[in-house]
């Protein structure tokens, strides 16, 4: 490894960059990161200066040697990349809003990673992504990419199956919040806890739970089961989970399962947020306003708290540990979007799964669960099929699959909504979507 460490950031103008700067400041002593380039595009240029300004200030501020880097020319920047991170949003905000507005005008669940939102996102983003992939293979061929674009399951499935490079890996900040939310919950340090992660992106359960080695997963579900668990995302509003349920099912879910375990809650909460234009990406749209207001303060020098009301808190803080894992060989657990390799039986191996890895200097390692339990083997088994299917219409502009893909969705009811929605979000995106359009 290098003396000094070169990061590329993809989507450098997010709302999220001051947080992955923090986290490069506080590991400085262990990961001697010397350069950081922040990449966005044109449209995205004001956003970049403001956040890449704040950036530089937060860096004067901390007193270490890191040259920030503004550009709009990504071949420039990835050039001899050690670590390349992408967190970019095709369509900005605006392409999330009708991922929402479209499916719920039609009495669906419409959200930004589920359903035809989520499948549309993957559409936007894959042919993208997998230009990043290209330009790295020539630009930085040992570089790491670590992508948290979501949806980051499914773009995490298009790089293993048509990428070029072998060294990527999908990060979420979902197992984290459930860490966290544990942490919270027995009243102890995160730090102390660690849990057994298993199943697919936004579909993964946590399987065992383990306060300073000592197996509490029993104890964790009873506390569920009484109401005690708190919100675990900002996005994701906290409904209790019926005991008898949740005992039976005796893992910890993630907060999206909501979406499969109380869709009728969820649809009937999501409506009345539409009928009043406050879906959670106009509520976003309104949040990102205001923390670039406050990252154009002069005079702000740190990652502001506000930014942890934005449903990625701890996205950039976890991509920079497990950047410091590999850099470091550090043999520590995370969970990260990996190829399967034989971990979740049941699961094609070259297939991306959500799972506990031991990170080393050549990547994560996945720990092997075994097979999932049978009463959640069915639904993760259907998003997998979905999920493939996605990435190959996404590659292929292929609207048979698209129509396909959604239809074996559990969040659409059947085959002619699943059509309408397709052909009304193929025109409202067709400006991102040029593989279908040939």
């Amino acid at each position: 490894m290098k003396d000094k460490i070169k990061i590329v950031t993809i989507g450098g103008g997010s709302s999220y960059t001051p947080e992955l700067i923090e986290g490069f400041i506080k590991r400085y002593n262990e990961l001697p990161v010397g350069e950081i380039w922040l990449v966005d595009i044109e449209s995205g240029k004001e956003k970049l200066e403001i956040v890449g300004a704040l950036a530089k200030r937060m860096v004067k501020k901390a007193g270490v040697p890191i040259d920030i880097h503004l550009t709009l020319d990504r071949r420039e920047a990835l050039k001899d990349a050690d670590f390349v991170t992408t967190q970019l949003r095709v369509g900005l905000l605006d392409a999330r809003i009708k991922d929402e507005r479209i499916p719920l005008s039609h009495g669906v669940i419409g959200q930004e990673t589920n359903g035809a939102g989520g499948m549309f996102k993957a559409f936007r983003t894959i042919p993208v992504i997998l230009d990043i992939d290209k330009d790295m293979a020539e630009l930085c061929p040992n570089a790491w990419l670590i992508n948290f674009t979501n949806p980051a399951g499914i773009v995490t499935e298009a790089l293993l199956k048509y990428g070029k490079n072998k060294k990527v890996i999908g990060l979420c900040n979902v197992p984290i919040g459930m860490e966290k939310a544990v942490a919270n919950l027995l009243d102890v340090d995160h730090s102390r806890i660690n849990m057994t992660f298993a199943g697919l992106n936004h579909m993964v359960f946590g399987k065992e739970i383990y306060l300073d080695g000592k197996n509490v997963t029993e104890e964790v579900i009873n506390s569920i089961a009484e109401g005690k668990m708190g919100s675990i995302v900002k996005n994701i509003k906290d409904f209790e989970w019926s005991p008898e349920f949740i005992k039976a099912l005796g893992m910890m879910p993630c907060p999206y399962h909501k979406y499969y375990f109380q869709r009728e809650d969820m649809l009937k909460e999501e409506l009345a947020e539409f009928s009043k234009g406050e879906t959670r990406a106009e509520v976003v749209q309104r949040l990102e306003k205001d923390l670039f207001e406050l990252y154009k303060d002069e005079n702000l020098d740190i990652k502001p708290p506000q930014l942890e009301k934005r449903g990625g808190a701890y996205y950039s803080d976890a991509a920079c540990r497990l950047i410091n894992s590999i850099y470091n060989n550090k043999r520590d657990i995370q969970p990260v979007n990996t190829r399967n390799n034989g971990a979740i039986e049941g699961i094609d191996d070259n297939s991306a799964v959500e799972i506990s890895c031991i990170i080393t200097k050549d990547g994560p390692k996945p720990i092997a669960t075994g097979k999932l339990p049978v009463a959640v083997n069915g639904l993760v088994q259907t998003i997998k099929s979905f999920e493939k299917l996605v990435v190959d219409a996404a590659v292929e502009g292929n609207y048979n699959k698209a129509l396909l893909a959604l239809t074996i969705n559990p969040l659409i009811s059947s085959e002619k909504t699943a059509k309408i929605l397709l052909d009304e979000l193929l025109e409202a995106h067709k400006d991102y979507l040029p593989q279908f359009n040939k």
